[in-house]
Formats: C-alpha cells, structure tokens, sequence
C-alpha cells in the first residue's frame, strides 16, 4: 500500500510545473546570492575629516585613513556645521574633526584630543565604523610615540608581544560561516513550506477525498506525504553542500559527512512533520503560506545566523532553544568547520529526534479522514 501511495506522490510531484522550479532552482539560485549579501565586513564607509591643523602629522593620519581600505573620504568640510549637513542627506557616515596645534600638542604635550561624531541610524554600521577608525588611530599614535621615545629608553622598557591563531577558520572567510547556515534555512523552507503546500493543494482539488474513502491508515498516509520530501531534501542538500559549496565558495567540510546526513534525515523528519502539522490545521494554501512564513521568520531571526542567541535576551533565548532551526544550525557549522564528532553533538541530536517524534506524532494524531 506505501509503494503506490509513494508513486502518487512522485508522479504528482513531478507533473507539477509550479513545484518543481520551487524545489530545486530557487533554493540553488539563493544559495548563490544570499552569501553574497550577507557579509559582516563594512567597507566604503563615508567619512568627512575636518582638520584644523593642515599640519604633516594630520595629513599621515589623514592618508593612513584613507589607505585602510574600510574608508572612503568624500569631503573636508570647513566646520563641523558644514561636516553636519551630509550626515542630515545621508551622505557621510563618519566625521573627523582634527583640531588645531595637533601636531604640537601631540609632540610637546604629548597628548591630544580627536573628536568623532557618527551617524548611528544603522547601529552595526555605527559601532563597526568607529571601531575601525579607532583601531587606525590607535596604531598612529602607536607609531608616533615609538618616533618620539629614545631608542636606549625605549629598549629597557619590557614589551608583550601577542599573537593570535585562528582556529577553524584561519582565513577569517565570513561565508564558511554563512553558507551552512543559510543552507539549513533553505532545506528547512523546502521540507516545510513545499510538504505543507503539497498536502493542502489536495485539499484544494478534492483528490483527498479519494483517499479518504480507501482504507488506507493515517500513519500510511503520513508517510506516503513525507518520504518522497525527504528523498528531495536529501538531493538539494547534496547539491548545495557538494557543488554550490565546494566549487562557488571553497568549502570542505572538516568531519564525517556520514555523520552531518545522519543528522539531516532526522531533522528532515522533524521539519516535515512540522509541515505535515501545519497542513492539518489549514485548509487553504493562503493559510498555508502565511503560517509557514510565521515560524520561517521566527526561525530565520532567532536561529543563531547572524547574532548568537546567547546574547539575546532571557525569554528569546528560550523560544531560540525551541526551534530546531537553531540546532541544526549549530550542528553543520561544527561538523563542517570543525571537525565534530558524534560525542560533540548527541545533544543536538537526541533534541532533533525529540522534535521529530514531537511533529509527527502531532500530525498523526492531529489527521481526520473525514475532513
């Protein structure tokens, strides 16, 4: 009986012209754009330098800004009024007001004072500008200072020199950080929202009645919606992972790639129940699509992906633990980043199949024949 409900569902998976594309070209065609997007480096950030000084000391500071690489000077303002009008039409991000005697100040007095104001509509933008540019000044003033000690004064002071290793990922590369989570994002949408849609759309037809009537039982039934899912989830993960991945943005994973699709089938169960859950309560693909990009959106921005959920406050730390979003998140970016072991994540792992029993269990119960 589940092999001729499995070919139902394959024939009319892939008599679906709408679905098809759905599937496998728009998850592919996101995980080549997405990246991209998506990037935690700022640069080209508009500064305004106001300087006061014109002296050879402000103009090394002014072209160690400008050589940084994060910076793009795009005026010198007169004043600070002048400097505050492009911050009020948007078009400086930062202003640098170099006062007057710099130079001598910094020499003779051996101090001085810059002032920075920030335009902190866009707050990551703000902190990370500021950072940036204080970090320049910081090993200006580095350098200044080692111009004007004495090399035998200097030589008995003590120094601590640090260094640093980058372990995981030594090139500090931001899309082997992003591509596997946004990967999980993609799978989740298309075990979800296509399962979900794909079980109302017989709704919607009428062709579910015909099931109704046979004495087919729920679990059969179930099943039936979400093998042939699974197999299609499996197949754009792979290509994701093993194409996309490896070929566009040089990712190798690290660990056992048994072990990462060990863990996909149960999270692919667990997400499928899910969208299975949500087609029980609905009756139109309307109310599917709006319940679906509820929990995505939940998912998408309390999942970990681009800020940890550990910083988060304490009640959105606890709805964070609740998705299994964020578990597999977690998972893929230890595998495939580090290396991890089954020892490493047998906690994500007995919660994933907790959530699993959870959602089909829910599903099953949850299915009238009679509807």
């Amino acid at each position: 009986m589940l092999r001729f409900l499995l070919r139902k569902e394959f024939k009319q998976i892939f008599r679906n012209k709408t679905l098809l594309p759905m599937i496998f070209a728009m998850p592919i065609i996101q995980l080549f754009i997405l990246p991209l997007a998506a990037d935690y480096e700022m640069k080209d950030i508009s500064v305004a330098i106001i300087d006061h000084d014109h002296s050879v000391y402000s103009q090394k500071l002014t072209s160690k800004i400008a050589a940084s690489g994060y910076f793009n000077i795009t005026a010198y303002p007169k004043s600070f009024n002048d400097a505050f009008e492009f911050i009020e039409n948007d078009k400086v991000d930062l202003i640098l007001e170099i006062p007057l005697n710099f130079e001598q100040e910094l020499i003779v007095v051996k101090g001085q004072k810059l002032f920075i104001a920030v335009n902190a509509i866009n707050g990551v933008k703000a902190s990370l500008g500021v950072a940036y540019l204080n970090r320049i000044i910081a090993d200006f003033n580095t350098n200044v200072r080692l111009q004007c000690i004495h090399p035998e004064r200097f030589n008995i002071v003590p120094t601590i020199r640090v260094t640093s290793s980058n372990w995981f990922n030594p090139v500090m590369n931001y899309r082997y950080f992003m591509v596997p989570g946004i990967l999980v994002l993609l799978i989740s949408l298309v075990a979800t929202y296509m399962c979900a849609l794909n079980t109302i759309r017989e709704k919607e037809m009428g062709t579910i009645e015909q099931i109704n009537v046979t004495p087919i039982k729920r679990t059969l039934f179930i099943l039936g919606k979400l093998i042939p899912f699974w197999v299609i989830g499996l197949l754009v993960f792979s290509f994701g992972l093993f194409i996309v991945a490896r070929f566009i943005y040089g990712i190798v994973p690290v660990g056992s790639i048994i072990l990462l699709f060990g863990y996909l089938s149960v999270y692919l169960i667990a997400m499928l129940g899910l969208g299975l859950l949500i087609s029980t309560y609905c009756e139109t693909q309307q109310q599917v699509m709006f319940i679906t990009f509820f929990f995505m959106m939940v998912f998408i921005l309390m999942s970990g992906i681009f800020t940890s959920i550990e910083s988060m406050p304490a009640w959105a730390y606890i709805i964070a633990k609740c998705s299994p979003v964020t578990y597999f998140i977690d998972v893929i970016r230890m595998v495939i980043l580090k290396g991890s072991g089954l020892g490493d994540i047998q906690y994500h792992f007995l919660m994933m199949l907790g959530f699993a029993i959870l959602f089909n269990l829910w599903a099953i119960l949850n299915y009238k024949k009679t509807m």
